[in-house]
């Protein structure tokens, strides 16, 4: 009975702790927010927004890069994908949307020792390739698949 009460106690002090330490602006997200690659999101085409976020627009088309989305999207606002990497050494997973106006819609920075699979819904404008890019070792690999957007997400 006694270390349930220490642990609710010790457990309550942190929580208090941390919320004042918040409050009073000692913990932010800082770094966070200087890691935003603002050129990147705010890019016009493919190319732009790759050379922005990963440093190079060159990608290899790779069966080690799965994408899985729907043929068809029947609301283009909630688009859901899943991208995953068998790829050795894999530390940024990127989704873009190749004719939304601003085609990089996410990037991933994956750990050392992350599993390279990931899960989201994304918005589409329109029909469009969705591309995946994973950056390992450098390199850039990709694989991409046409998804057929029946109502629009991005102001349609």
């Amino acid at each position: 009975m006694n270390q349930n009460r220490r642990f609710l106690l010790k457990g309550t002090l942190a929580a208090s702790v941390t919320g004042i330490a918040i409050s009073a602006g000692l913990l932010t997200p800082k770094a966070v927010m200087a890691a935003w690659a603002k050129q990147a999101f705010e890019a016009t085409d493919v190319d732009t927004a790759l050379n922005a976020a990963m440093g190079s627009a060159a990608t290899t088309d790779s069966d080690k890069v799965k994408l899985k989305a729907p043929d068809i999207a029947e609301n283009g606002a909630v688009v859901p994908v899943t991208v995953s990497s068998s790829i050795p050494g894999a530390d940024v997973i990127g989704i873009l949307v190749s004719t939304n106006n601003q085609p990089l819609t996410a990037t991933f920075n994956l750990g050392a020792k992350t599993e390279a699979d990931i899960s989201t819904r994304i918005k589409m404008g329109k029909t469009a390739d969705v591309i995946a890019v994973v950056k390992a070792n450098g390199k850039l690999y990709s694989a991409r698949k046409q998804v057929k957007v029946t109502i629009g997400g991005c102001g349609g």
